[in-house]
């Protein structure tokens, strides 16, 4: 359970108004004492009448200065709040971009093992062929299972990525992400050759 930030601040003010209070006391006793020096020389009335007006701009003052305070306070709050949800968002867009490239990754690796799957097809063919179609499959099938390695390598990185709390680096699958498309193009180039040959 969070703090009560409110009652802590509104406990706080009223703690300043008791001594801010009191300081205005002491100097409406002395506007007082001088309206009553004043008084001797002047009319009765007018010293009345001014006490009473410097009463009325210090309670003024003093509920402008705390609306200020206030204010500036909800200010503050909303400065914060609009931070948080910037950095919800960002870190939303974030996990957003790790998602749609380990999907992409997960593509890849298993195109590649649908790929082995299907060269499987040829290999009872190309097994009573010459040496070289079976050194040309076999080489596929090593790109082939190198591309899934490497699809698997890259997905780990970018979870990762998406575990560190910081949100400064981009989401990369880095060099395994673009390394498992080219093994894959490359093991079916072999295998393709080795279907020729």
């Amino acid at each position: 359970m969070g703090l009560p930030w409110l009652r802590i601040l509104d406990t706080l003010i009223g703690v300043t108004d008791l001594a801010r209070s009191r300081k205005i006391r002491s100097m409406a006793d002395e506007q007082q004492q001088q309206q009553q020096q004043l008084e001797i020389g002047g009319r009765p009335g007018g010293a009345l009448e001014a006490r009473l007006a410097g009463v009325v701009v210090a309670a003024l003052k003093e509920a402008f200065d705390r609306d200020t305070r206030r204010l500036e306070i909800e200010r503050e709050q909303v400065a914060v709040e609009r931070e948080r949800a910037e950095r919800a968002l960002r870190l939303e867009v974030r996990r957003q971009a790790g998602d749609r490239e380990i999907g992409r990754l997960r593509l890849l690796a298993g195109g590649a093992i649908a790929s082995w799957l299907a060269t499987l097809f040829f290999s009872s063919r190309l097994m009573g062929g010459p040496v070289v179609a079976r050194v040309l499959l076999g080489g596929g099938w090593v790109l082939l299972l190198a591309a899934v390695a490497a699809s698997f390598s890259a997905q780990a990185r970018v979870a990762a990525a998406l575990d560190v709390s910081s949100d400064d680096r981009p989401i990369s699958s880095g060099a395994g992400g673009v390394l498992a498309v080219w093994l894959i193009v490359a093991g079916l180039a072999l295998v393709g050759v080795a279907v020729l040959v």
